[in-house]
């Protein structure tokens, strides 16, 4: 019995002193660079379907303006002490797995093109915001009038828009959303409030919401407009496309981080500070979405931390 009562302490002593797996740790500060300086390489996660934010290119290679920004991280990192070796890893995830993949250390960093939710904030932190943002809504050109009207927000300029007359165009309407987007969680909402009955297909990605809405299986793909722009812009039915000129709402994205691992995430924004004070935004910006007019640089200085108090 005494034997018995001994194994049970050694047992209950190995639990206790065997290490959690980096998928079960507790997150703490100085956890992912450990973790980076252990492994001798950053993990970059990236949608290979969010163009212009990030993609995969015709090489194979991570692209995008949230690839660019990562690239600007990655360098802040590998310029702490023991990490200049370390070496930089893009591992694609998926919309349905990319908050995951950062919870159970799979990846350091999830770049792409964020919204900065409080549902998102209790799976991840966020650094500042790196993009002014908004839900906008597709439809083919030769969308009805009056549904392209309510979209756009606009009524017959003699009278009042009632709440009839609004659902009333969007009855019994298909919608599309790429499932696990806020834009998703938005539509599902605002039809609710609307009272609206319309089926809302959760599209894999915006290559196959495009399709959705060209093959007629869908009157309207609702997502980030930044999203539909470029899609439109690249779709060689662009002519059947038209994104509505009006953003239903206003996000700020942001890079997604582990939880708990302020010192990570210090590092982070102290790097995207350093771009915005620079100008060098400016140039990354102007790649994938033109010059950057007066709302956007209005938007990178209230993203700018100052250093000291």
């Amino acid at each position: 019995m005494a034997g018995a009562a001994n194994i049970a302490i050694l047992l209950a002593a190995a639990v206790l002193i065997t290490p959690p797996s980096p998928a079960q740790s507790t997150p703490g500060a100085g956890l992912t660079l450990d973790r980076i300086r252990a492994m001798g390489r950053i993990r970059l996660g990236y949608r290979t379907d969010a163009r212009p934010f990030t993609f995969k290119d015709d090489a194979g290679q991570a692209a995008g303006y949230s690839a660019g920004l990562c690239v600007v991280m990655a360098d802040a990192v590998k310029s702490q002490p023991g990490l200049g070796s370390a070496t930089v890893e893009w591992v694609p995830v998926t919309a349905a797995d990319r908050y995951l993949a950062l919870q159970q250390g799979r990846i350091d960093v999830l770049c792409g093109g964020e919204s900065i939710t409080l549902t998102r904030r209790a799976q991840a932190s966020f650094s500042t915001g790196i993009f002014p943002a908004g839900i906008g809504a597709l439809v083919r050109s030769d969308a009805p009038v009056r549904l392209r009207d309510v979209l756009a927000g606009h009524d017959q300029p003699y009278r009042p828009v009632w709440r009839g007359s609004v659902t009333q165009a969007l009855q019994a309407r298909p919608f599309a959303a790429v499932q696990g987007t806020t834009a998703e969680a938005w539509l599902t909402a605002r039809i609710r409030d609307l009272q609206v009955i319309a089926d809302i297909s959760r599209v894999s990605g915006f290559d196959a919401g495009i399709q959705a809405v060209l093959d007629r299986k869908a009157d309207a793909l609702f997502g980030e407009r930044a999203l539909l722009l470029d899609a439109v812009k690249r779709d060689r039915a662009a002519g059947d496309l038209l994104v509505i000129d009006r953003l239903f709402t206003t996000e700020s994205l942001g890079v997604a981080l582990p939880r708990g691992d302020e010192e990570f995430r210090l590092l982070i924004d102290r790097a995207l500070n350093r771009i915005y004070l620079s100008g060098e935004i400016n140039t990354l910006y102007g790649k994938w979405f033109g010059e950057p007019d007066e709302p956007a640089l209005t938007f990178f200085r209230w993203n700018t931390v100052p250093e000291s108090h």
